[in-house]
């Protein structure tokens, strides 16, 4: 019984923390210990409006059966783009006329510059190497010459710059990279560009190099040398480095376009422009205002039934809120903000519900446990064991949902999955640990 004390106590001070900290983060501006941030929650396209860009697809390298097929590929890598970014929940759109092919991006809160280049950069990765003796050109005829010229012509003129005459584009592409990240040089600390390879990408990357020691093998981005290192041996691990004078945000982007792979076609910005919200702060004030209704009539009803036991869940259902409040504000620190829409604010209301719905489980078995003669000590600790597989099985089919829809969805589907899984997570916290531990300061016998 000690034991149980002295990790209800534990809790107890760690529940009071997290209050705290929930606390500092919902003030509008956080000011603890020296640090001073501006929080604030980010907004969807249909509370906030945001930008939209247009963006014209060149199709004339490409046949005419294969256009359309071209142009979904190419709003396929948008997506993935854009997800990089975290739930901006974006619209993305198609627009098809005569010979006319466009994509139209509709983005709440993100840095626009950084997403124009993101979107719009086709990121075509190549390797070259120098001209091997093997595949030398001699000129013996006129015609030769002629082939000579078109065929120098086509070289990107930076490659020229970095390999000399004549430098031979590999069969090694970006296509044949598994992932990238962005690491640091452990001697200069500069920013740079990992790139692991797929397995028949490292055996064409480990035969590049084996023919190339003490030459240059360039790596191309759309036509401009990243960087020519000299090869001093042969790289047979599937991995490279690209150390290009980057900046931290320059490699992040780099890295990004890498992974979301390239673009098939060439796209043109054609205008950027100011979008309204399309629901506005009226419809967020109404459903913020229903959502406080809820939560009061919760209140009011766990008190109603369960008297003190509803009290102590309500106090735990109050915390939850101020959790949920905080992950959304925090989650903007990082690259991967959550944006908040009315189908959030709908899957954060319906968590709320079954953080209630928990505490309901756990409350009817202790009342069962204590028509049976136990303590209300006793009858704390098994209402809470034998509720617990019931909770357990209903939030992990939730969760289950939430994944298929974050998986498969798209836009606002995929918002409302990923903040009602949230929401449950915090749910299950709420009800079985502070609820708990709420109770077993009061039922210590």
């Amino acid at each position: 019984m000690k034991r149980n004390d002295r990790s209800s106590r534990l809790m107890l001070w760690l529940i009071v923390a997290l209050t705290i900290v929930a606390v500092l983060v919902n003030l509008p501006t956080l000011e603890f210990l020296g640090i001073k941030k501006q929080l604030t929650f980010r907004k969807g396209l249909d509370l906030a409006g945001g930008t939209s860009l247009t963006y014209k697809a060149d199709m004339s390298e490409i046949d005419e059966d294969k256009k359309i097929d071209a142009l979904n590929a190419a709003r396929a890598v948008i997506e993935r783009r854009i997800d990089l970014f975290g739930v901006a929940e974006p619209l993305i759109q198609t627009a098809i006329g005569v010979n006319d092919y466009r994509i139209i991006v509709e983005l709440p809160g993100v840095d626009i510059t950084q997403a124009k280049e993101i979107i719009g950069t086709t990121a075509q990765l190549s390797f070259w190497e120098t001209t091997a003796s093997s595949s030398a050109i001699f000129i013996q005829s006129p015609k030769d010459l002629e082939t000579l010229l078109a065929t120098q012509a086509a070289y990107p003129l930076s490659v020229v710059q970095f390999l000399g005459t004549y430098p031979l584009k590999t069969d090694l592409a970006g296509s044949e990279i598994s992932y990238t990240s962005v690491g640091f040089d452990s001697n200069t600390g500069n920013p740079q560009v990992q790139l692991d390879f797929t397995k028949e990408g490292g055996e064409k990357f480990a035969e590049i190099t084996k023919r190339n020691v003490d030459k240059k093998v360039a790596i191309v981005l759309d036509d401009v040398v990243l960087e020519a290192p000299r090869v001093n041996q042969p790289i047979l691990e599937g991995r490279a480095v690209i150390a290009g004078g980057f900046t931290t945000d320059s490699a992040k982007a780099l890295s990004t376009q890498l992974n979301a792979g390239a673009l098939p076609v060439p796209l043109v910005l054609l205008q950027e422009y100011a979008v309204d919200a399309t629901l506005g702060g009226d419809s967020l004030s109404k459903s913020i205002f229903a959502g406080f209704l809820g939560f009061v009539a919760i209140v009011i009803f766990m008190i109603v039934i369960y008297g003190r036991l509803g009290f102590m869940a309500s106090l735990a259902l109050s915390l939850y809120s101020l959790l949920i409040l905080s992950i959304f504000k925090l989650s903007n620190l990082t690259p991967y903000g959550i944006t908040i829409t009315l189908s959030g604010i709908a899957g954060f209301i319906l968590s709320m519900g079954m953080a209630v719905d928990a505490n309901i489980l756990i409350f009817e078995r202790m009342k069962e446990e204590i028509r049976l003669g136990k303590s209300k000590g006793t009858a704390l600790s098994m209402g809470f064991s034998r509720a617990w597989s019931s909770i357990r099985d209903s939030n992990i089919s939730t969760l289950i949902t939430c994944f298929v829809l974050y998986h498969f969805g798209t836009g606002i589907v995929r918002g409302f999955a990923l903040v009602l899984a949230i929401g449950v997570l915090a749910s299950m916290f709420s009800a079985i640990v502070v609820t708990r531990t709420l109770l077993r300061m009061i039922y210590r016998g």
